[in-house]
């Protein structure tokens, strides 16, 4: 997606304590009636699912349904509101059968009209920035009676059922949200979900209680939870350390978690979780430009850039390196590009220019946005341009643009190199390839490659037993380092920084990254 900050939580997670202490509430306290204050700098840009791909998901996954979803340690979408399956073989079919008894939030009756509305105004409304472009294979959808819903793809498909996973695909009340525009602002939604939005206020907070007329498979851990907005990290962290909220997720920078792991007196208290991401930051090559349109002019760059120097220096340890742009975690990951360059290596990023008779140094702009992935992606550029330059064969000009000018620019193909992040729709390795390739993809520079556009993806999503398309996907991840469009850097870590006393860290994240509230809770001792 374009804008979530998000990592991914499919590998195992680690809980980092910083101090230990025990605490017990009284006989009239349950830890599952208490509420909960949950800080973050996420927040929503939107309270309609029409007009989102980005980081509103984190409260929709918590108010809404989706057909199917991602429970804590599922790899594959899992029933939600309704129990689905491909019913042919070509993966081309979907139905799905709602669970009996379904409301929305406001006592009305939640049927298979209501999911084929919410899904059709997506498409109606075609929002930009919207995830409208994420149904490119649906043809049409179909009701039989109150419960049964049948969703006709015009091409074999098996990453559909991960799609209608995505928060994107929430399920709305069609009394409450217009069929052809937005809900009006009102700072209210219609769902189905495990919580009720019972106040909200644009950029400060979120009340959330448990919706008491709820069917699905999350089990709530705690009576409710308040979510607090901060613009800056800092004062998220302050509130931290202060008690005023009892955990954050979404907006740590590297140096604020290397100053919560230090044992001193202000972290007194507090824990840490980590978990292995799978947001992704690249470098992107627009071949249209004479400076990168020699492929041994983007090798010599491969074979230079030293990943291990660049998380040391610029994320602390927060970070790891990556070689391919499917990371670990996903099924399929492989390191093609450490295989195929080895260590960084100037006499070979040497050779590799000399033999194709590339004059030195070249020149080179690299552009990057100054307000979207953080801090330290300014430090990153300096430190790619150090790395280039001391090598002699590089010069290096780094120029920043805020997001909204940095997206309009790149799509026009008006820069030559620059810098994307990547956050994951789902954890499957088509979304980390498909949306790379082709004449119209998500960085505007045409990526043509008629074998993974063609074959190799196709071929994929004929196959809805997603453990059997790992030569399709390790094959064109080997296409993708001969190619050297993109150039991954690294993969991030999570963390969810909270007071000793609540549990469930490990568990709040979802495959998809995206917050499950209702695994957080207070002990009733630690």
């Amino acid at each position: 997606m374009f804008n979530r900050t998000s990592l991914q939580a499919a590998a195992a997670l680690v809980s980092i304590s910083l101090v230990t202490g025990c605490g017990v509430f009284s006989d009239s306290e349950s830890p599952g009636d208490q509420r909960l204050v949950i800080g973050t700098t996420s927040s929503p840009s939107t309270l309609d699912p029409a007009a989102s791909w980005d980081n509103a998901w984190e409260l929709f996954r918590n108010v809404f349904q989706t057909l199917v979803s991602f429970p804590t340690g599922s790899t594959t979408p899992q029933s939600d509101a309704a129990d689905c399956k491909f019913t042919d073989t070509a993966s081309r079919v979907f139905e799905c059968k709602l669970i009996d008894g379904l409301t929305f939030s406001n006592g009305h009756k939640l049927d298979a009209k209501a999911v084929q509305y919410s899904i059709e105004r997506i498409r109606t409304i075609d929002h930009k920035g919207g995830p409208n472009g994420m149904l490119g294979s649906l043809d049409k959808i179909e009701t039989v009676g109150d419960r049964t819903i049948v969703f006709r793809l015009n091409k074999p498909d098996a990453t559909f059922p991960f799609v209608l996973a995505t928060p994107a695909m929430s399920i709305v009340d069609p009394a409450d949200y217009p069929a052809d525009r937005l809900r009006s602002k009102d700072g209210k939604v219609s769902g189905s979900g495990p919580y009720v939005l019972d106040g909200y206020t644009e950029g400060e907070s979120a009340e959330l209680t448990k919706n008491p007329t709820y069917k699905g498979f999350a089990h709530l851990k705690n009576g409710g939870v308040t979510i607090k907005y901060f613009k800056e990290s800092e004062a998220m962290v302050a509130a931290l350390r202060k008690k005023e909220i009892d955990a954050t997720y979404r907006g740590l920078t590297a140096e604020e978690v290397i100053s919560l792991q230090d044992d001193k007196p202000e972290n007194a208290g507090l824990q840490l979780v980590e978990s292995t991401g799978a947001d992704i930051r690249y470098l992107v090559f627009n071949t249209q430009d004479p400076s990168v349109a020699k492929l041994p002019v983007r090798k010599a760059i491969a074979q230079l850039v030293d990943r291990d120097e660049l998380v040391n220096r610029v994320y602390q340890g927060t970070a790891e390196p990556l070689y391919s742009m499917v990371p670990k975690g996903i099924a399929t990951h492989t390191t093609k590009f450490f295989d195929r360059f080895g260590t960084p290596s100037v006499e070979k990023a040497t050779k590799i220019l000399r033999e194709a008779g590339v004059d030195e140094p070249v020149k080179l702009t690299f552009w990057y946005t100054t307000d979207r992935y953080g801090s330290s992606t300014a430090a990153e550029f300096k430190e790619l341009k150090r790395q280039l330059e001391e090598s002699g064969l590089f010069e290096v000009t780094l120029n920043g643009k805020p997001w909204t000018e940095f997206q309009a620019a790149y799509q026009k193909g008006e820069y030559p190199v620059f810098g994307r992040g990547w956050f994951p729709d789902f954890p499957d390795p088509d979304n980390f390839v498909a949306p790379f390739v082709g004449k119209e993809n998500v960085l505007g520079t045409p990526y043509l490659s008629p074998r993974i556009t063609d074959e190799l993806l196709p071929k994929s999503r004929r196959q809805s037993d997603r453990g059997t398309v790992t030569d399709e996907f390790v094959a064109a991840q080997e296409i993708m380092v001969q190619d050297v469009r993109l150039l991954p850097l690294w993969q991030g870590k999570l963390y969810i920084a909270a007071r000793e006393d609540i549990g469930g860290g490990e568990r709040a994240l979802d495959p998809q990254t995206v917050m499950q509230l209702w695994e957080l809770h207070r002990r009733a001792s630690w």
